[in-house]
């Protein structure tokens, strides 16, 4: 076999191959580093690839792993727990991606790159590590988000030595990723240009972005002129710089500049290649980024092979290096690459974890209870009821609040509506909807909408989130009561003094409000850059603030109905309850810190 040198990891040998040159059907080479146990052997492989460098990733060998809001937390250090993975007698393989780290090659774009798709290279790469004389000709990969995402696409082209994956935390549909209901989110600005607790992508000079490679320098003038169009756009310092100087953040300015979903996005979409995937998928993320989880359950239905989907516990991020759900994983690879007989394929395909009733529900399909949309209306005071409001809005007189843009103050105007406390458990299981009567005076705002999970003793769980630009409320044929979708394939401006009906998509979650405790939706136009959920997140995981002052009334009254569409199940709360019962004297449960919920 090649030569290898030795290290010593804690304790535990390990052979590490270093600077492997991989080629690629068109010549071009790619980088890896391969680590195994230092017996001379064959043995089957899981490979990892990313923009983001190799040897971040060897980081794993040496840093303890650091959860949120550790400031030693890097989010790209996400291939794995190499020193486990050569334990368990695996070769972990680690790439760098054409154009990235020290591999050859252009990126230009996202999921493409040099002319060709990631997906191609993976093939080759994959096929390549079969034919090792340390290699036994079975691979699988590994890694979380981007590491995820690439798992997909690989898995799409079919390589013939590819036999499972397991996937945790992918993002799939990348319109979605980087819009929320059309609204920014910059947390993948981080992750292209290394902020906020990212170091970002392994820079290279063939790092390219496809808008430049694609326009004329006169068209593309023209595009950045109309994007700074947007008055969010303007206001915000970093866009105007990427806008202005795009070869200095080439991959974050082609997110920037394509704004609406369509073919940009869609050739990039690891969901609509899925059907193309025969081999076993293993689905797993976290509740608490409900957007990953929504193209998640929608990139499951649409496998065709074996497959599960593994909905874990609150909060949201994993630990740097990435180093959870290794054991699932190996149970996994035990069974469809060595041959082993795990148990894993005895058990149920769906399993997730219900947060307050800390249970674990299973079954074969998603959801994985039968459930009932009921609808909880907003009404006078700042309450949520089972009942709608009867009277019109000369009595029943809008909520309204004022956000000034940041430039003049940081503090966010939020609204919110409670149901009195839970009598019994009631739990909730799925997507949901939230629509909003409002009248802004503005022809554009965003609408933030968070569910929370209060206990009597003050303490409160994020469940789940909702985005919308008031510009792209339009809706498609998909929608289903609770299961709005919007195409956001073009914006259409609001009429100043006009009530519109804006519908939001609530993200997937899973929660039994535990008797004693409420739900509270809060509305805004923003978010606050630092509270419970939020701290929990890298630094610029926010969204897009709106960057002109507006006025916004929400209207809920007898012909305005706003409401929340909520999917319960077995358990519906009694008529009325959710207003005006109160919990039993003796039931109430004290509620646990939002740290101690989340182990």
């Amino acid at each position: 076999m090649n030569e290898y040198q030795t290290i010593d990891a804690g304790g535990q040998k390990i052979a590490v191959r270093k600077d492997l040159r991989v080629p690629m059907r068109d010549g071009v080479e790619l980088a890896a580093d391969a680590y195994h146990g230092t017996e001379d052997r064959p043995r089957p492989a899981l490979v990892a690839l990313s923009p983001y460098g190799k040897e971040l990733q060897a980081l794993a060998l040496t840093t303890p792993p650091q959860r949120r809001p550790s400031p030693m937390w890097d989010g790209c250090i996400e291939a794995g727990d190499i020193a486990r993975i050569v334990k368990e007698d695996y070769v972990h393989v680690i790439g760098d991606l054409r154009g990235s780290g020290h591999s050859g090659g252009e990126h230009i774009g996202n999921y493409n790159a040099g002319g060709v798709s990631l997906g191609q290279d993976a093939y080759d790469f994959i096929e390549w590590v079969a034919e090792q004389p340390w290699c036994d000709g079975n691979v699988g990969m590994v890694g979380i988000s981007y590491f995820g995402s690439m798992q997909v696409l690989a898995a799409a082209e079919r390589p013939p030595h590819l036999k499972a994956i397991f996937v945790s935390g992918g993002h799939y549909d990348f319109y979605e990723t980087t819009y929320h209901g059309g609204i920014m989110w910059f947390m993948p600005r981080a992750a292209r240009e290394g902020r906020g607790g990212d170091s970002g992508w392994a820079f290279t000079d063939g790092v390219k972005s496809r808008m430049i490679e694609k326009y004329s320098p006169g068209e593309l003038k023209k595009l950045v002129a109309q994007r700074l169009e947007d008055p969010d756009v303007a206001a915000w310092p970093n866009l105007v710089h990427v806008l202005n100087y795009p070869k200095n953040h080439e991959a974050w300015f082609d997110i920037v500049m394509n704004e609406l979903d369509g073919d940009w996005y869609e050739e990039r979409n690891p969901i609509t290649l899925a059907p193309n995937i025969d081999i076993p998928v293993w689905l797993q993320l976290d509740q608490g980024r409900g957007w990953t989880l929504d193209g998640t359950i929608e990139l499951f239905n649409e496998l065709k092979g074996p497959k599960k989907l593994d909905i874990g516990p609150y909060p949201p991020m994993q630990s740097r290096p990435f180093i959870e759900e290794h054991d699932k994983m190996f149970r996994w690879y035990d069974y469809w690459i060595k041959g082993i007989d795990s148990g894993v394929m005895d058990e149920p395909a769906v399993s997730v974890f219900v947060e307050g009733s800390r249970e674990v529900v299973t079954a074969e399909a998603w959801p994985p209870k039968d459930i009932k949309y009921t609808s909880l209306y907003l009404r006078p005071r700042h309450k949520l009821s089972t009942e709608p409001e009867l009277m019109g809005a000369e009595y029943a007189a809008p909520d309204g609040f004022y956000q000034a843009p940041l430039t003049v103050t940081d503090k966010v105007e939020i609204l919110s509506w409670s149901t009195e406390p839970f009598e019994e458990d009631t739990e909730l299981i799925g997507a949901g909807a939230a629509h909003i009567f409002a009248e802004i005076d503005q022809p554009d705002t965003n609408f933030i909408l968070r569910l929370w999970d209060y206990a009597p003793n003050g303490k409160r769980q994020l469940i789940t989130s909702g985005y919308l630009k008031a510009s792209h409320r339009e809706l498609d044929g998909r929608t289903t009561e609770g299961n709005p979708y919007h195409p956001h394939t073009r914006s259409m401006p609001v009429e100043p003094g006009t009530i519109e009906e804006y519908v939001l998509r609530l993200y997937p979650f899973a929660n039994t409000f535990k008797p004693g405790h409420k739900l509270t939706v809060e509305l805004s136009n923003g978010e606050p850059l630092a509270d419970e959920h939020n701290s929990l997140l890298p630094p610029d995981a926010f969204h897009l603030p709106v960057g002109r002052p507006v006025t916004h009334k929400i209207y809920r009254d007898a012909a305005h109905q706003s409401r929340l569409v909520l999917p319960f199940t077995s358990r519906q709360p009694a008529e009325g309850q959710a207003a005006e019962g109160q919990a039993a004297e003796g039931q109430a449960a004290e509620g646990q810190p939002a740290e101690d919920q989340a182990h």
